[in-house]
């Protein structure tokens, strides 16, 4: 099917229709408790046009939704990494808005429950990369003009500190310490901000092109 046409679109809107069905139900029972046939009814369409549109079934659905909020807290990341005054303040801020996004956004909340482990874990399984190369797109261009003024590490690289990152909030979801928010940010200036952040230069220290701050 030709790309942009006619065809192509009616397709794409129905598979928007029937992401937006998956996100209401997941939304309201939990993956879980969810089918393609509660999709199908929720989207107003039949089982098979829900198969033939989404060819990978509930679990494809789910990462498509995982996927869909992602983008809009990126979305809302990226105007946040702007306006930050400094690296360690975009680490911790941005950390820290990672987390309450993903404990308030209704649907992602839903697949983070116990009884949606096993479907969660089914359907991201192979699509890891996918979510890091996401993540890494949107931050990159803040990460390397941070990284060309030596305010991020000289050895590191986007990918491995936007992995380094999303393995850091998932932990601070699953593992509820009850920490207060400001234990939190001590926390995250601790240990995470030293692996990204270039050490802070003494004044009057010169620090050659192309390495790092000692």
């Amino acid at each position: 099917m030709p790309s942009g046409s006619p065809a192509s679109a009616a397709a794409e809107r129905a598979r928007e229709r029937i992401i937006d069905a998956a996100e209401e139900c997941f939304r309201r029972v939990g993956v879980a408790k969810t089918t393609v046939e509660d999709i199908a009814a929720e989207a107003g369409l039949s089982r098979a046009t829900v198969y033939r549109a989404v060819t990978g079934g509930r679990d494809e659905l789910i990462l498509a939704v995982v996927l869909r909020s992602l983008r809009r807290f990126l979305d809302v990341l990226a105007e946040r990494l702007a306006r930050e005054r400094s690296v360690p303040d975009a680490i911790v801020e941005g950390t820290l808005s990672a987390v309450a996004f993903v404990r308030d956004e209704p649907a992602i909340a839903r697949l983070l429950v116990p009884e949606a482990a096993g479907h969660m874990q089914a359907a991201v399984a192979g699509a890891g990369e996918q979510v890091l190369a996401l993540c890494a797109e949107y931050v990159r261009p803040y990460f390397e003009a941070a990284q060309r003024e030596r305010l991020v590490r000289a050895e590191i690289d986007v990918e491995g500190a936007v992995e380094f990152l999303f393995r850091l909030i998932t932990s601070l979801i699953v593992m509820d310490r009850d920490r207060s928010e400001d234990a939190t940010r001590a926390f995250l200036r601790t240990y995470a901000v030293p692996a990204i952040a270039a050490p802070a230069v003494a004044p009057g220290t010169a620090v050659a092109p192309g390495t790092a701050a000692p």
